[in-house]
C-alpha cells in the first residue's frame, strides 16, 4: 500500500472521507483495497446507530444492527489499513488543489476529498417520543413498512408528503390515521380527496404525550382528554442535510439542500465528492454504500490518472526497481520438459 510518507508531501493524504457512517465506510474499504492512503474522519453521528434492527439489507436474513454494521464495516476497513481519527471538521478550504480542513482537534490535508456527511432526521416535538426512535417510531416507509403490517398506525404530519405516507401505508394496514399535531393542515384539494376517497381518518388537536412501554408505543394523548391506540408512528417532519462542508467550498445544492453529483459521485467542484444521505438519492443504507463504493472506484481512477499525467507513477516504480523482482523468472525449455516429466 501507498504509505502516508511515501507521497510527495507526507503532510497531505492521497483521500480524506468525512463521516464514517454507511456509505464512509464503503467508500474507505475500496479504496484501501486500491492501496491508496486513505483517512476517515468520524464524529460519531452516523444515523446508522439508531437502527436497532435493519431488516433489508442484503445478506442478512434475519435482519443487521445498524451499530453492527458499523463496526463490522470499521474493522473491514482497517483490515486494509485505512486510519481513522475521531474529530469534528468545522471548516474546509481549498488552496492549489489541495483540501485543508480544520477540525476540533488538528489541521489535515488532502488531494481528494470524500463527503459523506449523511442527514438527521428531525423527529416529531412530542413528549415521549425520542425513547421509541428506530423501535415504534419510523421515518422511512421503504424500510419499515413491511415491518407493521396488520398493526395501528399513525402519520404526523401536515402536507402532501404525510397524506402520500397515509395513502402508501394501506399496503399494509388499514388501520392508519393522520396527525397534524396542532399544525394547519397544508395538504393541496387533490391530497385532501384522496383522504376522504380513501376514508383516513385525521386528527389536528395537539398530541400531549404518548404513552410507551419499553419503547413500544401504546397510544397517542391528545389535548382535550382524547386518547388513541397506536401501535406504531411514521414522521415526516422533515430533515437537515449536512452540507456546510461543501457549501463552504462552493458546491452545487439541489432546491431540496443536497450536494449535486454525477454518476460518479462527483460534485462540481474538483477533486469534491459526495455519497450517501447528503446527495439527491433515496436515503437507504444499502444504496449508501453503493454510493461509497462508486465514489471510491472514481476518485481512485482521477489519482491514477494524475500518476501519469504528472509522472508520479515513476517514482514508485524506481522504488519497485530497486527493491523487487519485478519480472518473472525466466525458465529454460529444458528444465520446464523435466519439470513437466516429473
Amino acid at each position: 500500500m501507498i504509505q502516508h510518507k511515501d507521497l510527495d508531501d507526507p503532510q497531505t493524504r492521497e483521500v480524506i472521507v468525512v463521516g464514517g457512517g454507511i456509505a464512509g465506510l464503503s467508500a474507505a474499504i475500496y479504496l484501501g483495497r486500491a492501496q491508496r492512503d486513505t483517512l476517515i474522519i468520524d464524529s460519531g453521528h452516523s444515523m446508522a446507530k439508531w437502527e436497532p434492527v435493519v431488516e433489508n439489507y442484503l445478506g442478512f436474513p434475519r435482519g443487521v444492527g445498524g451499530e453492527e454494521l458499523l463496526k463490522n464495516g470499521e474493522q473491514q476497513a482497517k483490515h486494509h489499513e485505512v486510519r481513522f481519527v475521531q474529530d469534528e471538521i468545522q471548516t474546509v478550504s481549498s488552496k492549489k488543489s489541495v483540501f485543508v480542513l480544520k477540525g476540533k482537534k488538528k489541521i489535515y490535508r488532502t488531494k481528494r476529498l470524500l463527503l459523506a456527511t449523511g442527514i438527521f432526521h428531525l423527529p416529531p416535538e412530542i413528549p415521549g417520543v425520542k425513547e421509541c426512535l428506530g423501535h415504534s417510531m419510523f421515518f422511512c416507509k421503504d424500510c419499515d413498512g413491511y415491518r407493521v403490517r396488520g398493526k395501528r398506525i399513525a402519520i404526523i404530519g401536515s402536507n402532501n408528503e404525510a397524506v402520500e405516507y397515509a395513502l402508501g401505508m394501506l399496503h399494509y394496514s388499514a388501520c392508519v390515521i393522520v396527525a397534524t399535531n396542532d399544525r394547519k393542515p397544508g395538504w393541496d384539494k387533490r391530497h385532501a380527496r384522496w383522504l376522504a376517497e380513501y376514508e383516513i381518518p385525521v386528527e389536528r388537536k395537539r398530541i400531549t404525550d404518548v404513552d410507551h412501554r419499553r419503547r413500544k408505543i401504546r397510544a397517542l394523548d391528545f389535548a382535550g382528554g382524547t386518547c388513541v391506540k397506536i401501535d406504531y408512528i411514521f414522521t415526516t417532519r422533515g430533515d437537515i442535510f449536512h452540507t456546510g462542508l461543501a457549501e463552504k467550498l462552493r458546491a452545487k445544492l439541489d432546491s431540496d439542500g443536497q450536494i449535486k453529483v454525477d454518476q460518479c459521485m462527483r460534485t462540481s467542484v474538483p477533486g469534491l465528492y459526495a455519497a450517501g444521505c447528503v446527495t439527491p438519492a433515496n436515503c437507504q443504507m444499502i444504496i449508501a454504500a453503493g454510493q461509497g463504493a462508486a465514489a471510491a472506484q472514481a476518485i481512485n481512477r482521477d489519482l491514477f490518472e494524475e500518476s501519469l499525467a504528472t509522472h508520479s507513477l515513476r517514482r514508485f516504480r524506481e522504488v519497485q526497481l530497486a527493491d523487487e523482482k519485478t519480472v518473472p523468472e525466466n525458465v529454460s525449455s529444458a528444465a520446464r520438459r523435466k519439470k513437466k516429466r516429473r
